[in-house]
């Protein structure tokens, strides 16, 4: 039946980043928002939920590799590319489908309890990984990795991945938990007729790109030298002119940001993965000025090492702040909404990532009763965003709704016990590290 959230603070997260005070939002059968404003205005008479604190759309991580929860921790001084090379990929030679469906769980219920509602995955065993997040209640955007590895054909992954999408479709699952997407690894890691082959797929389909780009320095040298760029690269073959979610975009130059801009391409910003593999600091501030649509990424739990965006919105400000030598480069609004509203537009969703009538109801409620708070919430609506955004973070989540569904009470998932959650990835792990 309908229902109706009240709480002293709502941040629907529309483009000014508006605050709202004794604040209601209502969802409807569906799952979706009906109305978000002050309560005074709220139409007809609801069964109320009341709630204490903040209530601000769920966040969206725009670029993860959540079943990586199993490899935390494994080569953690090492630069990207020998990372990748001298322990990543090796350990991935052993997964088998029950071990990322396990690493998966764990990293959906990590990243609920964060008030992360979805996520934009590129892993293998796709389908694994959607039955996890359907078992958590989140939401996501899947791809199974289409690369070009000793003993991997990346022509059939193509074929999977248009099968799945035919058969299924872009959306399915309980309140269109589930969208499927094409995950090309990266342009140095796939040959010119592969991205092409991709590209055509998509299109046809209507489906979204996910793709390395320009994450760090040394990786595209061949690329850059046939077509000046990546994202060169990716015009040429007629990629950009579709759905795509460039992840990283670190090392870009002016052209690429325009080309980017043109094109409606969206960008996911991983500033801790980025730091701690010393990939560089992304051009955040050139990017949003372009108007490029930028969300934020943890990238994987093993680059990073955890999922929570919270720790991104503040490295994203940070970092703007510092690489550019002006402490109003980013403010906390803006970082707020590229969590929120700027992961939808990154990922090309007009139904996530704020609180407005035919959205979907994802939302989170932060609780007040803490030190982040302990000066109350009647404060300025600037030094509320401040607090939340500076000094709370994911510690305050403690309940998130998905589809109107609450998944998480009282900082606990509802359908997914942690503890064996944590028990199985355990299992798994052990056996990769054997």
């Amino acid at each position: 039946m309908p229902q109706r959230f009240r709480a002293p603070v709502v941040l629907p997260c529309d483009p000014d980043c508006s605050v709202i005070r004794d604040g209601v939002v209502d969802v409807g059968d569906d799952g979706r928002i009906t109305f978000c404003g002050p309560a005074a205005e709220a139409p007809g008479d609801l069964p109320v939920t009341e709630l204490t604190g903040i209530l601000l759309p769920g966040l969206i991580n725009a670029h993860a590799h959540s079943p990586m929860t199993l490899l935390r921790g494994m080569g953690g001084d090492l630069p990207l590319l020998r990372w990748l090379h001298e322990i990543i990929w090796p350990a991935e030679a052993k997964l088998r489908a029950e071990d990322v469906r396990a690493g998966m769980l764990l990293g959906s219920v990590e990243m609920l309890r964060h008030g992360v509602t979805t996520s934009a995955e590129m892993y293998f065993f796709a389908e694994q990984m959607a039955e996890a997040v359907l078992e958590t209640g989140a939401r996501a955007v899947l791809g199974g990795p289409i690369i070009d590895l000793p003993g991997v054909d990346w022509r059939r992954m193509i074929e999977v991945a248009d099968r799945w999408i035919d058969t299924d479709g872009l959306r399915f699952g309980p309140g269109e938990r589930i969208e499927l997407s094409y995950a090309a690894h990266s342009a140095y890691m796939l040959p010119v007729e592969a991205l092409r082959q991709v590209a055509e797929s998509a299109a046809a389909r209507g489906a979204l790109v996910q793709i390395h780009v320009a994450e760090a320095a040394d990786e595209d040298a061949r690329q850059r030298a046939e077509f000046g760029s990546v994202p060169r690269l990716l015009e040429e073959i007629g990629m950009l002119r579709g759905r795509v979610l460039a992840a990283h975009a670190v090392h870009l130059s002016d052209e690429d940001i325009a080309l980017f801009a043109a094109r409606g391409t969206g960008v996911a910003h991983c500033p801790g993965s980025n730091a701690k593999l010393a990939s560089g600091i992304a051009r955040l501030t050139d990017l949003r000025a372009a108007a490029v649509a930028v969300g934020l990424g943890t990238d994987g739990p093993a680059s990073n090492d955890d999922l929570d965006l919270w720790e991104e919105i503040q490295l994203s400000a940070m970092l703007a702040r510092l690489s550019t030598k002006d402490s109003t480069a980013l403010r906390a609004k803006d970082a707020l909404l590229m969590a929120t509203r700027g992961g939808a537009d990154a990922l090309g969703r007009d139904d996530l990532g704020a609180l407005e009538p035919g959205r979907w109801a994802d939302f989170v409620h932060v609780d007040p009763d803490g030190p982040a708070f302990a000066t109350g919430l009647d404060e300025p609506d600037e030094q509320v965003i401040s607090n939340l955004v500076w000094a709370s973070g994911s510690r305050q989540v403690r309940d998130v709704w998905v589809a109107g569904e609450q998944v998480v009470t009282d900082g606990e998932t509802v359908r997914v016990e942690r503890s064996k959650a944590q028990s199985t990835a355990r299992d798994s792990a052990a056996r990769l590290r054997a």
